[in-house]
């Protein structure tokens, strides 16, 4: 609906209320590229980031996408959560049994934890929070990162009279379990109504290219754009298939021979 509406006029968003878990953020602004357009997404989520100076789990992961159309290979998406890390990720360090790093998450004294399994536990029982980008209190920004979820949580909720915060557990006041009630925002902007379409192409395939022919960093042997990793992985998982960590493959396993799903090989 947001692509069509800026076909007409320009520019187009919609308000999304009462959803559920809409999957990677980074597939619909690849819509709008699809189309010529610049687009963006947010969506709020069930609360996981502690605000800055506090420790309560209240904002979610609140991720921002926002995709743009080039003249090289592959477009312009930056996909990533306003919050360091997400649960998904403590999952796969749980699974290889490797540790948290110190700064990702804290616990109710506002210590960081590294336990990856202990850390699973304590994001479900609300005694730990995700801490914004840029970290604990505000010398590295993170208050910058606590306010860029703020922005996502009224454009996710605010606009359309929808769920926030806590609203967003999936528990209700008796303690029963209820739908998350989940808020997306979507826009698309038309290129064509600002610029012509391969202008605005070659302009932004020159700016990525100009930031990827920068000075480097000492030991490092190149730079990325957003997009650029996600289109070579892609490449080498359609080739190559997917890597799964041997502690998932047990999972997988024993969920086959749960649901009885011997026709498959796993």
């Amino acid at each position: 609906i947001a692509i069509q509406k800026a076909r007409n006029v320009g520019m187009g968003s919609v308000a999304v209320r009462n959803s559920s878990h809409f999957g990677i953020d980074g597939y619909y602004p690849l819509m709008a590229v699809q189309a010529g357009m610049i687009g963006m997404s947010f969506t709020n989520a069930r609360p996981s980031i502690a605000p800055t100076f506090g420790v309560q789990p209240m904002l979610g992961t609140n991720p921002i996408a926002f995709g743009a159309p080039t003249d090289e290979d592959f477009p312009f998406l930056f996909d990533a959560a306003t919050s360091i890390t997400q649960r998904g990720k403590i999952e796969v360090l749980s699974r290889i049994d490797k540790p948290v790093p110190d700064g990702w998450i804290i616990d109710n004294q506002g210590e960081y934890v590294t336990n990856p399994h202990q850390t699973l536990r304590d994001l479900t029982a609300e005694q730990a929070a995700l801490l914004p980008l840029g970290g604990a209190g505000e010398l590295l920004g993170g208050h910058k990162g606590y306010g860029l979820a703020t922005i996502v949580e009224i454009l996710s909720a605010s606009l359309q009279n929808g769920a926030f915060l806590y609203g967003l557990t999936g528990i209700a006041a008796d303690g029963s379990s209820q739908p998350n009630a989940l808020g997306h925002f979507f826009m698309a902007i038309n290129v064509e109504a600002f610029t012509d379409l391969d202008s605005f192409k070659t302009t932004t395939g020159d700016i990525l290219r100009q930031l990827r022919a920068s000075r480097k960093a000492p030991g490092q042997n190149r730079i990325y754009t957003a997009g650029e990793k996600e289109y070579e992985l892609e490449n080498k998982i359609r080739q190559q298939g997917v890597s799964i960590p041997p502690n998932l493959m047990v999972d997988i396993l024993e969920i086959k021979e749960a649901l009885g799903l011997n026709q498959f090989r796993f």
